[in-house]
């Protein structure tokens, strides 16, 4: 079956090279195109493309008001292209909270190595994201509360966002994620198991996931939490902010020498690996420069979860989320080796089911979970909720 593609950009370079690109692609065709987010909005009800592209900054109606009314009125997975600027990582994680599934910077140069490897990335990801069924997005006025708390983030970390602060409710937050039945698993009891430290990994649609776990945790969550999403350099700075705008417990960009506390999600910055330090007493965190070209992605889920097993041993509670690829089973076998406990979110409630589904066809997984289940779960797991 074909996919139906309409293309949404002001510039009409960008439009035709999108679609020479995609249309390289037997199964993908570009049905139309749109060069206003207002026009996007009519084509959208009245084409029904199986996937709509979008540009953010667009005359008329913006890219992220766009995706809004469409997200309302006629749900359609929908990928963003950005710029990798900090005003650009604010923007597409404005768009992925108003109902976008994925992104893509909108210079191909910055997609991957070479031309070929960016066409492929960017046709990958289409008809990864066109399978995507989407809902109706009914937004109802935010709960106008801030999130008081004691800010321990370093004075490195850059203020990239400045938004206000407040409770966001989970289950209205993105209409990518299906509002599904709960899962046996969320019902479980608690295993008695003890740990030393949670860590996530995930990659498309990730913020999604990880805004709605991480804003339900108590501020007095007992353990550190690992957090490993695919996400350029110029966006893990502006996510972490929004993050701890909008949680209860500390969350921060890692940084080199970080000593790991109770309470605190370190997210693991765009470009870099990070790697957990020290067999005894306090942990710290080594983030560094990865120049290899063996390891694909940088941030690496296999890689943090490699050295949490050498670190914690069976002490660490790993949950694989959302994402295109394999990332994290290596990484979860050594942990599952351990004697550490691995969860995977499940197929219905993921954007992409390739990072879960590669922990389950290894048989690592202990449980699989709904996304709308996961912070109960830990929570119950780890003896706060």
């Amino acid at each position: 079956m074909v996919i139906k593609v309409l293309v949404v950009d002001d510039s009409s370079f960008f439009r035709r090279r999108v679609s020479e690109i995609l249309e390289q692609d037997t199964q993908i065709k570009v049905i139309d195109f749109a060069v206003n987010g207002q026009e996007a909005v009519e084509k959208a009800a009245r084409l029904r493309p199986d996937i709509i592209t979008m540009d953010i900054e667009m005359p008329v109606l913006d890219g992220i008001s766009a995706v809004k009314q469409i997200m309302a009125h006629s749900p359609t997975p929908i990928l963003m292209f950005s710029s990798l600027t900090r005003d650009g990582a604010t923007a597409t994680l404005d768009a992925l909270e108003a109902g976008a599934l994925d992104f893509l910077p909108k210079k191909f140069e910055d997609i991957a190595r070479n031309n070929a490897d960016a066409t492929n990335m960017l046709q990958m990801k289409v008809k990864q994201i066109a399978r995507r069924r989407v809902t109706r997005t009914v937004r109802p006025a935010s709960v106008a509360q801030p999130v008081t708390k004691k800010t321990t983030l370093s004075s490195a970390t850059p203020t990239v966002l400045q938004r206000p602060q407040k409770v966001m409710q989970p289950s209205r937050e993105f209409a990518a994620q299906p509002n599904t039945t709960h899962s046996v698993a969320s019902i479980k009891k608690a295993s008695g198991k003890r740990y030393q430290v949670v860590a996530i990994g995930t990659s498309t649609g990730g913020p999604v996931a990880l805004q709605t776990i991480l804003t339900t945790l108590p501020a007095n969550f007992p353990y550190p939490i690992l957090l490993i999403q695919h996400m350029p350099a110029a966006f893990t700075p502006a996510f972490a902010n929004r993050l701890n705008n909008l949680c209860k417990i500390q969350v921060k960009e890692a940084q080199q020498g970080d000593k790991l506390q109770a309470g605190t999600a370190y997210l693991a910055p765009g470009g870099q690996q990070m790697m957990v330090e020290g067999r005894g007493g306090i942990k710290s965190l080594r983030v560094f420069e990865d120049n290899s070209d063996r390891i694909t992605y940088k941030p690496s889920v296999d890689i943090t979860f490699a050295s949490a097993a050498k670190a914690y041993h069976d002490q660490v509670l790993a949950v694989v989320l959302t994402g295109m690829g394999a990332d994290g089973r290596d990484g979860a076998r050594m942990l599952k080796q351990a004697g550490s406990t691995i969860w995977a979110q499940d197929e219905q409630t993921c954007v992409v089911y390739g990072m879960p589904q590669a922990i389950a066809n290894a048989g690592l997984a202990s449980e699989h979970i709904a996304l709308t289940d996961v912070a109960a779960r830990i929570k119950r797991e780890t003896g706060c909720g």
